[in-house]
């Protein structure tokens, strides 16, 4: 068993003299504000009653001062010998630590400091600490106990607190702009039978009741679309996806996919509803159009360009995808530029569609800082996609594109059932040939397909990398509550 620190002893005896006094766990405390509201009252306001954890204390000889905070908000208090009692007071010195729980009862002031202040006339004890908090979490430098004690994060990093803060009052507005706009939440599941949606490997498991297989989805399209067929116009789903692919600063294996699909919409459609939805909430969020992303300042409120595979590998890297049209001609003038392609799966084994999109990933994504809708994708990287009319080998198909990562992919959908079926043949072909990110036959799918689809366009949203993004996070496990972590051995 590990063995405690003097702290940690010292606390857990101070456990039996808070029991002569009082439980060191009651039930409740009834607040009547929260901790930001409470530091947002004027002076004279009495009969405030508050609770949070200690981060502060100087206590004195007849008057101590804390602070005590939420992940929202943090006030002083003021507890004075004079208005809780002598023996109380005394209580107080003896048993609190810092992080403990406190409950306070008192009156609104300000010290002659200008620190908003309320002044105890009651306190309640509502938890004990038994581990002491870090006295400079910072100083750590130590990202992975971030990420092993989030918790602890969360109490002693204010930036922290306003990341995730953040992020919750993105997904709060974009929910709010998408059930304004008349869509409907529902909901798909996360055990599969096939493994669509998507190009990516999938994690297996087993379900023992069924004796069967399953996956775990690795996006909820094929579902969402299902429920078009059965006559949905307008759905979303905030879904939890997973894909076993490898780790690095902007990927991770589950991750939160906002997916949405409008019936009788084409890509432009959602191009326009895209950029209008994206304003409408970083203006709500952060309260301007022009925010500051790192060093960089990126201005929102510009119609956001639009521009194709081609003109970008053209412009970075003089290569016409249209007369290296093949897999083995675009990997040869890949190689006469001594260009490297990063990737997890062999390059000999990988199509056509793919090494595009790993090429413009290597030489041109990096810099695209401002908005910009990435069109005009290789029919073989787009399964799902509609091909375009007036040219059949590109996809009717956006990837927003801010600040050198993939914010959005949204496309006109697929709603051909025999066109379905031969590209997911083809898909189907090239993961039986080593290509493991490639899709499987599906004909549960195609089947609903054949009951007949109206136009489509949907798009999907990485909720994490997107306040990765916004906030200039080193890496999108920053944004993730709780991200999967190797246990420690702590036997």
């Amino acid at each position: 068993m590990r063995e405690l620190t003097e702290q940690e002893i010292v606390r857990r005896e101070k456990i039996q003299s808070i029991k002569e006094f009082t439980n060191p766990y009651p039930e409740r405390f009834e607040t009547n504000y929260d901790l930001k509201e409470a530091k947002n009252l004027e002076d004279g306001t009495t009969n405030v009653r508050v609770a949070g954890r200690i981060v502060f204390m100087r206590k004195m000889g007849k008057l101590s001062f804390i602070n005590i905070r939420d992940v929202e908000g943090s006030i002083q208090v003021s507890i004075k010998i004079d208005m809780v009692g002598e023996e109380k007071y005394k209580f107080f010195k003896e048993n609190f630590d810092l992080g403990d729980f406190i409950g306070v009862e008192g009156e609104i002031f300000t010290t002659h400091t200008g620190e908003k202040t309320i002044r105890a006339n009651f306190f309640e004890f509502l938890g004990k600490a038994l581990k002491p908090l870090p006295e400079k979490f910072h100083g750590l430098n130590d990202i992975e106990l971030c990420y092993r004690n989030r918790y602890v994060d969360l109490i002693m990093n204010e930036d922290t607190r306003e990341r995730f803060l953040l992020k919750y009052e993105f997904i709060k507005q974009v929910r709010r702009y998408l059930e304004d706009k008349k869509y409907i939440e529902i909901e798909t599941p996360v055990l599969i039978n096939k493994p669509s949606g998507a190009l990516a490997k999938p994690f297996i498991s087993h379900h023992n009741a069924l004796d069967m297989d399953v996956y775990l989805r690795i996006a909820p399209e094929t579902y969402l679309k299902r429920a078009i067929v059965g006559g949905f116009t307008r759905v979303f789903e905030f879904a939890r996806c997973f894909r076993n692919e490898g780790m690095d600063t902007t990927h991770l294996q589950d991750f939160t996919m906002l997916e949405c699909y409008c019936s009788y919409y084409n890509y432009k459609d959602n191009m326009n509803f895209i950029e209008d939805m994206l304003k409408t909430v970083i203006k709500n969020v952060y309260g301007s159009l022009n925010i500051k992303i790192g060093d960089k300042q990126v201005d929102f409120s510009k119609k956001w360009e639009a521009v194709s595979f081609r003109e970008l590998l053209k412009k970075y890297i003089d290569i016409d995808i249209n007369i290296y049209n093949t897999k083995e001609k675009l990997l040869n003038i890949i190689k006469e530029k001594n260009i490297e392609i990063e990737s997890e799966e062999e390059v000999n084994v990988i199509g056509f569609g793919k090494l595009v999109d790993l090429l413009y990933k290597k030489v041109a994504r990096p810099y695209m800082i401002e908005p910009v809708f990435l069109t005009e994708h290789p029919i073989e990287l787009s399964p799902l996609a509609r091909a375009n009319d007036d040219n059949p080998n590109i996809t009717d198909r956006f990837q927003l594109v801010i600040n050198g990562a993939e914010i959005i992919n949204a496309y006109s959908e697929l709603v051909d059932p025999i066109e379905q079926q031969k590209r997911l043949e083809e898909q189907a072909n090239l993961n039986a040939q080593g290509d493991s990110e490639a899709m499987v036959m599906d004909m549960d799918y195609i089947e609903a397909m054949e009951y007949g689809m109206p136009p489509i366009s949907g798009w999907g949203m990485g909720i994490d990398r997107v306040i990765q993004v916004l906030t200039d996070s080193a890496n999108i496990r920053d944004n993730v509550l709780f991200p999967l972590m190797k246990p420690e051995n702590k036997e």
